[in-house]
């Protein structure tokens, strides 16, 4: 009997407007966020204090999720900015938002 894949979470994070971002997927976009604030998300987002969920999209795979992830980190810097801004105009951290 094959398993059931769960979904996962693409998204990105930033300091500010405009700013420094990363992009990540996970499963539980919840404690993945949790992580990030707490320092122990990534090195890089540490490093830059990437705090703010400005953008997040759910699949209904988590490796179409990590393919995705993919896609988006080899964009220029102007599509991702795009992207935010289509739902995110003003880069407000969507975490209170989605992780209800």
């Amino acid at each position: 009997m094959e398993r059931e894949q769960q979904g996962g979470w693409v998204y990105i994070m930033a300091d500010r407007y405009r700013g420094t971002m990363y992009v990540g997927s996970t499963a539980d976009l919840a404690d993945r966020i949790s992580q990030h604030r707490e320092g122990r998300g990534s090195k890089f987002c540490a490093e830059y204090g990437l705090t703010r969920l400005v953008w997040a999209e759910f699949l209904p795979t988590m490796q179409e999720a990590m393919d995705q992830e993919e896609r988006i980190e080899r964009w220029r810097r102007e599509w991702k900015f795009a992207l935010i801004e289509k739902g995110n105009p003003d880069w407000r951290d969507l975490s209170d938002d989605l992780l209800k």
